[in-house]
Parts: C-alpha cells; sequence; structure tokens
C-alpha cells in the first residue's frame, strides 16, 4: 500500500490551442445548430399533437 501513495500522479499534456479551436468550432457550428433544431422543432410537433387532439387555441365554438 505504501507504494500507492508515493506514486506520482500521471499528467496529462495540456492541450494545443489548434485542437481547442478544433473543438470550438465543431461545438459551435455543428452540433448545437443541430441540438437547436432538434428542440425547436420537437416543441412544434408537440404543439400541432396537441392542437390535433384539443383543437386551435381561441374561444370554443368559433
Amino acid at each position: 500500500m505504501p507504494e500507492l501513495v508515493q506514486q506520482q500522479p500521471i499528467e496529462k499534456p495540456p492541450r494545443s490551442r489548434r485542437a481547442e479551436l478544433i473543438t470550438f468550432f465543431v461545438l459551435a457550428f455543428g452540433i448545437w445548430p443541430i441540438v437547436a433544431i432538434g428542440v425547436v422543432g420537437g416543441y412544434g410537433f408537440l404543439i400541432w399533437m396537441l392542437q390535433i387532439i384539443f383543437g386551435p387555441p381561441g374561444p370554443p365554438g368559433h
């Protein structure tokens, strides 16, 4: 057990600026727009289905 305490933690090499920029651009212009379109589309689909079941908004009978 003392051997485990004496060992130095393995340090990861620092990420390069290029790798961080690539990650940022993939998230900013790839993944997040797809997620946003999916969320807005899902919300629109939910509203559409609710209107099919319960009718459009407004006073009843008009």
